[in-house]
């Protein structure tokens, strides 16, 4: 292909000669580049004069306007004389060496219309027969798009490792928005507005390079259709181009405020998060009035999703940081309380427990605090505390009136927590006035339901009561009631109850796929000590999960240090090995070595493992000893699970046979203690096996766990009467679910 028409004459036709030989290698290079995307231009002489190029040459120099050959090339291209380009030429047609340039960088244009580029190129010498320089060719291939690929990705990389060194989220945006800023050939400013965390309003995040007059106008924007680009583009969830400002509707209310900063075109794209909700919107502004090309779209939200990580990863870390103040809280209550507790429990007498209830009020809970009791149908005040001897001893002095107008009598009565901004009112004389008194906090001593007493916590100065301070009060004065009647009524099972407090408890119930489930735990007595029953559930690999039911001979402190022995054994051991027989033979080794302080008794066990699948839960168990477990199917037929095998914690050789069932969807398999089958009556009848399977069959069709456990609960109940029960009582009802 030849260079531009009518711009290069071909020599007429005659025996060739050094001057038609290098003629025809440039026209073959002509045809050869005449509408490639390289670039190609053959000069002659050292003036460099243009003979042919083609129109990939032109389009990259300039266009229409530099389009024309039979001129030197500095004078066609005046800006390569100062970038060094002409001289190559010259050393190129001097040295008949060629030359080669990489990623070569050269300012196309002059003034308002020059622009940066990138080009890979080789100058050539052109040489006749004889082998004399005739002039300069040159090839080339612009790689301005690739650099600025590499840019992109250099920037887009760099802020990532921002991200995910957990820089400040001002310190990426603000980086962001200056490196598309950098990245783009025409001047264009960069904007990133934050979402409220209700999606309503629109937040300054990052504007470097807009003025600030302008971004404290937008910040607080509302979201929704025709509130500019941004607030339409967040109301929409898509982006929102707006090619001229000066008339577009979505501007009517900004118009000026965008006349005044300058800006005649925004571009809009909402960042969005992971689950679709609004983060923020990523916009471009330019001067003059544009429409994006495909390019701007795609750089748009690669940014936009950009800024979404950052953003979800700041918003990561601030519920991180909050949840962590808030856990620190929770741990200093939780601290405060125990050591509360543990003081309050210290003996076993009644008012020092309650002088120290007095001591731990103050200062935590507040400036002044006196606590009274009812004694012989009297109210006695039997502490205070203050931050001042003096107000000590003035709070001390004052005896509570049996008034009507008085909080402590009203709460004496109702039994119910009183608080005011303001002193107690009542009759004179009284030292709220000296102690500068502005607010109570009077909350009763239960016994049973029954007030014995109240604690009254003051406030002064600019001292107020908080629902978490209330709460917290409320919560130490009832361990503290409870204190006190134990150290009253109970004082053995109280100090037993103090040292096993630190968590052996029942776990709660997680929630499980494919099944639904319930659970029942009646502890004997007054439910002072520590039981032997015990349940639990917990998470498996692949979507299993195993529970277990048993029973730990003997109560109190040995039985809880042995239900907790067989509880972590299991959760520690039940992920590394096969299945529930493997378990159960750990379990055992557990309690045959353990030391001969913490207990020897046996322990009955049901431990089994589910799978959910589409037609109900795959169940595998083995049962150590302990009742039969209870399959209930869908037409409420009850069939008791056997299982052999042995208790736990006699020898160190065990005898297990699994079973394996499938639970159909509403179909259920109860775990149970022997409290229930042998809860007697006054004749000392056993509740029995029979008894349980008709309060299971008696319930309606497809009955829930619950249901279930309340059908028994019922039926122990009506049978045991006034007798109470004997010892522990518990459950556990697993029921297989409908598919999804």
């Amino acid at each position: 292909m030849t260079g531009v028409p009518h711009q290069h004459a071909h020599p007429p036709a005659q025996a060739p000669t050094a001057r038609t030989a290098a003629t025809d290698t440039d026209h073959d290079l002509r045809a050869l580049f005449g509408q490639s995307m390289a670039v190609f231009a053959s000069m002659a002489g050292p003036a460099h004069m243009l003979e042919a190029a083609n129109p990939a040459f032109f389009t990259a120099i300039g266009g229409l306007e530099r389009t024309r050959t039979g001129v030197p090339l500095g004078q066609l291209m005046p800006e390569l004389v100062e970038q060094g380009f002409i001289t190559l030429l010259d050393r190129v047609y001097r040295t008949a060496e060629p030359y080669t340039g990489r990623d070569a960088r050269v300012v196309l244009g002059e003034g308002t219309k020059a622009r940066e580029a990138f080009f890979d190129f080789t100058y050539e010498p052109r040489l006749d027969a004889g082998g004399n320089v005739m002039g300069v060719r040159m090839i080339g291939v612009e790689t301005t798009q690739v650099k600025h690929a590499q840019r992109l990705t250099a920037e887009h990389r760099a802020l990532l490792e921002q991200i995910a060194r957990q820089a400040p989220l001002s310190e990426v945006l603000e980086g962001m928005a200056r490196a598309i800023q950098d990245l783009t050939p025409e001047e264009m400013l960069v904007s990133v507005l934050l979402a409220d965390a209700d999606g309503r309003h629109l937040r300054h995040g990052a504007a470097p390079s807009l003025p600030d007059f302008y971004n404290q106008a937008i910040d607080g924007i509302a979201t929704g259709e025709g509130v500019g680009s941004c607030g339409t583009a967040a109301h929409r969830r898509r982006p929102v181009v707006v090619t001229d400002i000066a008339t577009d509707p979505f501007w009517d209310d900004y118009r000026d405020l965008a006349d005044k900063a300058g800006l005649a075109a925004c571009w809009s794209t909402p960042i969005l998060a992971s689950d679709g909700s609004l983060l923020g919107t990523f916009a471009m502004y330019h001067r003059v009035p544009r429409s994006p090309q495909d390019a701007d779209l795609a750089l748009a939200q690669i940014f936009a999703d950009t800024a979404a990580l950052a953003i979800e990863r700041h918003q990561a870390d601030q519920a991180y940081w909050t949840a962590k103040v808030r856990e620190k809280a929770a741990r200093d209550d939780l601290a405060f309380l125990l050591h509360a507790s543990t003081t309050l429990s210290a003996d076993l007498d009644a008012v020092h427990t309650l002088r120290r209830l007095a001591d731990a009020c103050t200062p935590r809970l507040a400036p002044l605090c006196a606590v009274d009791v009812v004694e012989g149908g009297r109210v006695h005040r039997v502490a205070a505390t203050a931050r001042t001897q003096r107000q000590q001893d003035l709070l001390a002095s004052h005896t509570p009136a049996h008034d009507a107008d008085d909080p402590i009598t009203r709460v004496l009565a109702s039994g119910v927590t009183e608080v005011a901004r303001r002193a107690p009112t009542g009759p004179a004389p009284s030292p709220w006035q000296n102690l500068g008194v502005t607010g109570y906090l009077c909350i009763p001593l239960l016994d049973r339901g029954n007030a014995f007493g109240t604690v009254t916590l003051l406030s002064t100065g600019d001292h107020v009561f908080d629902g978490h301070t209330i709460a917290l009060a409320e919560e130490l004065v009832a361990r503290a009631a409870l204190a006190a009647r134990n150290a009253r009524q109970y004082t053995h099972r109280a100090a037993l109850a103090r040292d096993l407090q630190a968590g052996l408890l029942l776990p709660d119930l997680p929630r499980v796929s494919g099944a639904d489930m319930a659970t029942y735990y009646h502890p004997a007595g007054e439910g002072l000590d520590i039981g032997g029953d015990f349940y639990d559930v917990f998470p498996l690999e692949g979507g299993r999960w195993a529970f277990m039911l048993g029973d730990v001979c003997g109560r109190g402190a040995i039985a809880a240090t042995t239900t907790a022995l067989v509880r972590h054994t299991a959760r520690a051991v039940a992920p590394l090995v096969p299945g529930p027989e493997a378990v159960v033979e750990a379990v055992n080794q557990a309690l045959i070595n353990r030391p001969a302080g913490h207990g020897t008794g046996f322990v009955t066990l049901v431990y089994g493992q589910l799978t959910p699948t589409s037609t109900g839960l795959d169940i595998e168990l083995v049962r150590a000893g302990h009742t039969l477990p209870l399959h209930l199917d869908d037409h409420r037929t009850v069939r008791a699970v056997d299982a052999p095998g042995t208790l736990l914690g006699i020898g160190p050789h065990i005898h297990l046979e699994p079973r394996s069932l499938h639970l159909r969807p509403n179909e259920s398999l109860m775990l149970y203690t022997d409290g229930i089958t042998e809860a007697r009556r006054h004749d000392d009848e056993f509740f029995g096996d029979q008894r349980l399977a008709d309060a299971l069959t008696g319930t309606p069709d497809r009955p829930t766990p619950q249901d279930l456990i309340d059908a028994v609960a019922e039926a122990v109940y009506t049978f045991t009467g006034d007798h109470g029960i004997d010892d522990d009582q518990a459950i556990l009802v697993l029921t297989a679910t409908e598919p999804g």
